[in-house]
């Protein structure tokens, strides 16, 4: 048997998504007045690292309004997966935007230019950080309650925008004091290779999440905790499979009774030990499979990879 969670309302998360777009288009708009006043290379890496935030943003936005579409006919376990689909699109623009930012530090090592109304550019910079920051952590403590992998990704994502733009602000600053101007450039290649580590984490994580990864151990062990409740001579549990799909979890497993057992008291056991299931685990899908004890073959079919839980 199967049942679904579904007893609480969904939560429209598509908020974060458009409260992530403004700020990317806000704080764009901040970095690029900030580069126009000093000409600073550095601070143009980081504008241009902006746009890849709004892009992902947008795509975030798609992702999450076709994860909470429900079930249907065609995607009988709904379509939680699209936000990964989503955290490696942007795992991809985080490495597209570093490659852009490394080529432009280049030129600028060779051509060093130097800096103008370096306090203006700054303190625009640093007000866009701040905006970041916090709309950062916003995101992130959303994905994390809700269990959204392309919130936190967006989220991540931002955080590592602010400390970019702390690197750049310190770099040039340094410029300014050293009258170095070939720093300038060599601050924005850091820039570059720190967003390039941020967009393999992303990938990686997001790869993960689409190979059917497991629930996390601290999951699988409340419904350890659940099983070994109802365990006991003539009740064992086996075949414990668990995997995620964004948002949603999916649990499935073999109940193993007396075969004397009526159908409506296995059932009955089964229907208890899903809702104490799915009231540790919200969005959970939880499948069991009752068998005979007694029957050799009931213990002969553990498929391979499952939990186990014993």
């Amino acid at each position: 048997m199967s049942v679904n969670q579904n007893e609480s309302a969904p939560v429209n998360l598509l908020k974060f998504a458009y409260l992530s777009i403004v700020t990317g288009f806000v704080v764009f708009g901040m970095k690029i007045g900030a580069y126009l006043a000093t000409g600073s290379v550095g601070l143009l890496s980081d504008a241009l690292e902006s746009i890849v935030n709004i892009v992902a943003a947008i795509v975030a936005l798609f992702a999450l309004r076709t994860a909470m579409k429900p079930a249907d006919n065609v995607h009988h376990f709904g379509r939680g997966k699209a936000e990964y689909f989503s955290a490696s699109i942007e795992g991809f623009m985080i490495l597209l935007a570093a490659l852009i930012i490394v080529f432009t530090a280049v030129e600028r090592i060779i051509t060093p230019r130097p800096l103008e109304a370096v306090g203006w550019g700054l303190t625009i910079s640093s007000l866009a950080s701040l905006l970041n920051g916090a709309v950062a952590v916003i995101l992130m403590r959303a994905g994390k309650k809700h269990r959204s992998p392309v919130l936190d990704a967006d989220g991540k994502h931002l955080l590592t925008d602010v400390w970019t733009s702390v690197g750049v602000v310190i770099g040039v600053g340094l410029v300014v004091v050293t009258k170095w101007e070939r720093l300038d450039g060599i601050v924005a290649m850091a820039v570059g290779l720190n967003i390039i580590i941020t967009g393999v984490n992303l990938l990686r994580s997001s790869t993960a999440g689409l190979m059917d990864k497991a629930l996390s151990d601290e999951d699988h062990q409340k419904i350890v905790e659940v099983l070994t409740k109802h365990e006991s001579e003539i009740v064992k549990f086996h075949a414990l499979q668990t995997r995620e799909a964004g948002r949603q979890r999916f649990v499935s497993m073999h109940v193993l009774v007396p075969g004397d057992w009526s159908i409506q008291k296995g059932h009955d056991l089964s229907e208890i030990i899903e809702a104490e299931i799915k009231a540790h685990l919200e969005n959970t899908t939880v499948s069991t499979h009752v068998e005979p004890i007694e029957d050799e073959r009931s213990w002969a079919d553990e498929p391979e990879g499952q939990h186990r839980w014993l």
